[in-house]
């Protein structure tokens, strides 16, 4: 079983797996390597901050058409995250084709912000606050726009009413006006962000892309090793009523066959709440890939800020530099270094 002590965002466990020769068991210590939150800001940095912002402050003001705004009610109460491109897309109301152009544009921007390709699509989310809030939400009430703050300890939001003026939300509690969180569509990124990532390390010669044909066929021929996450269980992630829901990875690292160092990402997008304990029976390390029985794991969760390109460049030349010296090197340091604070 491996588990985590904390599922807030930015934190990094780094884990060494040793392979149980003659067997798919694990033996896994997992410690905390290194938490960004005490260094993170409330916010996001500029521009992809900005970029929020102002849709954040254009969206708001569109509320003040009723159609409009019914729209975007009745879309809330039926979806927990609604796409705000499709819905401002396909609405007839006069100011939700305005508001089209410019969150089409600033989909782009933040795509392009995070190192994904253009055909990420659409970002920009919308969600009611909190679930208490839906008693709140009826055709009498303009709801004002909150932008969700990247670190969890933020002590307020800024959101803005029809009018344009900012308010501080204090997130310490529920608030018990309703209001709508604009934020990015993590598990989305987070999907387009892997791929991002797979690619940059398999065109550095740091992992392979294998079909699954071949896959399949090599298993049914020789048969392999493997090291399975067989449980996990996330304890007190302290996500606070304003966050959405978080996506976590796992980095392996490790030396390839041929001497050289090697990088797998895995996905784990099922660890979604405190306190459950997961059996995901989920292939973690395939042995058969890698020259020694270790490796290296760095589990993280996807930070809404996250530059997938910047990520991929910084872990693979890092890697690039680590030689095999004929004995099992660990590599996390190299990968943890590589990683941005933020």
């Amino acid at each position: 079983m491996v588990s985590r002590s904390s599922k807030r965002r930015g934190v990094l466990i780094g884990v060494m797996l040793s392979a149980v020769i003659g067997g798919t068991a694990q033996s896994a210590i997992a410690a905390p390597v290194r938490d960004a939150g005490d260094q993170a800001t409330p916010f996001r940095k500029a521009p992809m901050r900005s970029t929020e912002q102002e849709i954040a402050r254009a969206l708001s003001a569109s509320l003040r058409d009723p159609q409009w705004r019914g729209q975007v009610r009745a879309a809330a109460l039926d979806t927990e995250d609604v796409d705000l491109q499709a819905l401002a897309g396909r609405t007839a109301a006069p100011e939700g084709k305005n508001l089209f152009a410019s969150v089409s544009a600033a989909d782009r921007r933040i795509a392009g912000l995070k190192g994904l390709p253009a055909s990420t699509g659409s970002l920009l989310r919308v969600r009611l606050g909190a679930p208490s809030m839906r008693s709140h939400l009826n055709s009498d009430v303009t709801p004002w726009i909150a932008v969700a703050a990247a670190a969890d300890d933020a002590k307020s939001l800024t959101a803005y009413d029809s009018q344009g003026h900012a308010h501080a939300v204090d997130t310490a509690r529920v608030p018990d006006r309703p209001l709508y969180v604009l934020d990015i569509d993590v598990t989305k990124a987070h999907r387009a962000g892997l791929k991002v990532l797979q690619k940059a390390f398999a065109d550095k010669g740091l992992t392979s892309l294998p079909s699954k044909a071949a896959n399949s066929a090599h298993a049914a021929a020789a048969g392999w090793w493997a090291t399975k996450v067989t449980a996990v269980e996330v304890n007190d992630d302290q996500e606070p009523w304003f966050k959405g829901s978080a996506e976590m990875f796992s980095l392996v690292t490790g030396f390839g066959q041929d001497g050289t160092a090697r990088v797998d990402s895995v996905d784990m997008p099922y660890l979604d709440y405190d306190g459950t304990v997961y059996y995901p029976n989920q292939i973690l390390v395939n042995w058969s890939h890698y020259k020694y029985n270790l490796a290296d794991v760095v589990m993280m969760e996807d930070d809404d800020g996250t530059n997938y390109r910047a990520l991929a460049q910084a872990i693979t030349t890092a890697l690039l530099t680590v030689t095999d010296q004929g004995t099992y090197i660990p590599l996390v340091n190299a990968v943890l270094s590589a990683i941005p604070d933020s």
